[in-house]
């Protein structure tokens, strides 16, 4: 009897596959032989001819026993790819999809720009040792001696006319309301007019109060965290500068994100998964308020369209994750509404949305207050991401009106 080599699993895999109506049969065939085997993808065609133990030629069987029947392959082989991490995947819990990496970009974006770009920012952007910066401390300190030896030869030549005092024409370094050479705006700190920031001029030998600030940290507040792909991503991209709490109603799902986080190594500070509906896992007296961003790709399906999802979505994945309601926009318009209480002004708005409602979801921002309300394309060319900036002036309103009470949960 013959062997079954990689070869020969990978041909009758992809041939039995297809037969099922599997639209990506060899992909798929390809997958669960790595799942099965533990060999990454180009070991398949490397080593054509190698065997399969008796138990990995059960786990394919098992695996295509399961793909046969549609059952999505993320859930077969128990995880999946999303930016620069690998996440756990199981069943009852949302699948993370290549479209939902563009949030994380739009987030990430707003990040660098709106809260790393600010003043705060600035203070504890690190200033690199360039290798002239020795020469320009040692340029400044001679300067600067040199200036005092003129001074000093200049009083002792006053003193001998009999010339000395405080009048008007005195040496400046003898006038008692002269401010010694360190004090002077710009002197001995390298910000010559039109050099900018002294911090920068001079490098990291240049001793300011600025190398003591505090590095700005980012607050996102994410609601839905099925597996953590997004806040997992964003605290693994800006290591040590962001803060994550993340909810969902789900127990399976905030199970799951505190697994992925604890095997990719992040800290529980920096990506905080909580059970509960929206924003309610939150502290009203110590939290409300103090989020940078508001990200979340929640239920977004329209009802009507959920009729026509793929056989392996419908039947397989957490309708409770995918329907949004009529139009599509029931869990995006309570987030609206929460989003002026959560957010810091001029916070930020990011959802994931189905593509026929983004036109609809932008009025909701735009009727709210919000501003710099944009939509954002996938990598295939449809509108999916709306982004907008909430104001100081709907983060007033929201405290004035929910003054005695929560937001909409």
């Amino acid at each position: 009897m013959a062997e079954w080599t990689i070869k020969r699993c990978l041909e009758w895999t992809t041939e039995y596959l297809g037969g099922k109506g599997d639209e990506n049969p060899r992909l798929s065939a390809e997958w669960l032989l790595t799942s099965a085997t533990g060999l990454p993808r180009i070991r398949l065609y490397t080593d054509y001819d190698k065997p399969l133990t008796p138990e990995e030629l059960s786990r394919l069987h098992g695996a295509v026993v399961r793909r046969a029947k549609g059952e999505p392959l993320q859930y077969i082989a128990g995880e999946t790819s999303f930016r620069t991490i690998t996440v756990a995947c199981e069943p009852g819990v949302l699948i993370p999809r290549p479209e939902t990496e563009m949030l994380v970009e739009e987030v990430l974006a707003y990040i660098d720009r709106a809260v790393m770009g600010s003043p705060e920012g600035r203070r504890a952007r690190s200033r690199a040792a360039l290798p002239w910066n020795a020469e320009v401390e040692a340029a400044r300190r001679a300067e600067l001696e040199a200036a005092a030896r003129r001074a000093a030869e200049q009083e002792g030549s006053d003193r001998a006319d009999g010339d000395a005092g405080e009048g008007p024409d005195a040496p400046a370094s003898d006038r008692v309301d002269a401010p010694a050479p360190d004090a002077v705006p710009g002197a001995g700190d390298g910000a010559a007019e039109g050099q900018g920031d002294p911090g920068e001029a001079c490098g990291a030998s240049c001793p300011t109060d600025l190398e003591d600030a505090a590095p700005a940290v980012a607050r996102v507040l994410e609601v839905g965290c099925g597996t953590g792909c997004i806040s997992l991503s964003i605290a693994a991209e800006r290591p040590g500068r962001v803060r994550c709490v993340s909810t969902d109603i789900e127990p399976r799902a905030v199970a799951l994100a505190r697994r992925n986080r604890d095997a990719l190594g992040i800290p529980p500070e920096e990506a905080d998964f909580r059970e509960g509906n929206l924003v309610s896992p939150l502290d009203r007296a110590t939290e409300w308020g103090t989020f940078d961003v508001l990200v979340s790709n929640p239920p977004y399906i329209p009802a009507s369209v959920m009729a026509q999802l793929p056989r392996e979505v419908a039947d397989f994945e957490p309708g409770l994750a995918l329907e949004g309601g009529a139009d599509g926009l029931d869990i995006f318009r309570r987030l609206v509404n929460a989003a002026p209480s959560m957010l810091r002004p001029g916070g930020l708005l990011a959802c994931e949305l189905h593509e026929t409602t983004l036109d609809a979801a932008a009025d909701i921002c735009r009727a709210a207050g919000f501003e710099d309300v944009r939509i954002v394309d996938d990598l295939a060319g449809r509108p999916r991401i709306v982004v907008a900036v909430v104001p100081e002036s709907a983060v007033l309103e929201a405290r004035r009106r929910f003054g005695a009470g929560a937001p909409s949960r």
